[in-house]
């Protein structure tokens, strides 16, 4: 099982630069855990930055995916894990999920760069 960060289904969705480190992770939705955060996220920037039917339509496979709804053991590991390696709250939650289902996170956040179960690809 694996996390794809909002930044990986960006990338995939915008044929970004990292689009080929991304895709390979694609192929089996059924393998991608994913935190309600991630497809708050994508829903937003695609949103922004093109139309809600655009949105609407990036996020349907994430729905495919297995998705974890926030929960309070989520909330208090997130918490936990954002004081310990100084993450941002969604990146938190993120970290969190990947913690308590025991797989990676696959991203080119830098806040995510040096923790470990994390493959990271950087931004070119």
């Amino acid at each position: 099982m694996i996390i794809i960060d909002s930044c990986g289904w960006l990338e995939f969705y915008t044929d970004g630069p990292l689009v080929n480190k991304y895709a390979p992770y694609l192929n089996d939705l059924q393998a991608i855990v994913t935190p309600d955060i991630i497809i708050y996220e994508v829903y937003k920037k695609i949103k922004r930055e093109r139309s809600e039917a655009d949105a609407l339509l990036a996020i349907g496979p994430l729905h495919k995916t297995n998705v974890v709804p926030l929960d309070t053991q989520l909330v208090l590991l997130a918490a936990d894990l954002s004081l310990e390696f100084g993450l941002p709250m969604a990146d938190a939650f993120v970290y969190a999920t990947s913690r308590l289902y025991k797989c990676k996170v696959i991203t080119s956040d830098k806040h995510f760069k040096d923790l470990e179960d994390v493959i990271y690809f950087p931004k070119t």
